[in-house]
């Protein structure tokens, strides 16, 4: 788990980003984006109004993956408004479910 400052600004946002992506729900298997492990990073680049956010999805052929992007984008832009969120989908590291929080894991009952 990443240690945040709370102190400084940016890193208080970049907590609340990863908490704001909580409500962002894989439709398949009905549990965020989050504790399924897929969100990799969060950069914000405050002057040029842009969060960026790297991530990944469960499979190359997750047939929900064009949704669960969009998504992504549709509720940091709708939390934030005046940035642009920009999602880079990447495919190293290779996902696992060793990426799944405790949390996610009760979720999916494993």
């Amino acid at each position: 788990m990443e240690n945040f400052d709370i102190t400084d600004h940016l890193s208080f946002m970049k907590a609340e980003i990863l908490e704001t992506l909580r409500l962002v729900m894989d439709p398949e298997l009905h549990v965020n984006i989050i504790d399924l492990g897929l969100v990799y990073g969060v950069k914000i680049d405050e002057p040029e109004k842009q969060i960026n956010i790297e991530m990944t999805l469960s499979s190359s052929y997750c047939p929900m993956g064009e949704s669960i992007l969009s998504a992504v984008k549709n509720c940091i832009e709708g939390h934030y408004a005046g940035f642009t969120a920009n999602v880079e989908l990447v495919w190293e590291p290779v996902w696992s479910y060793h990426n799944i929080t405790e949390e996610g894991k009760k979720l999916l009952g494993i």
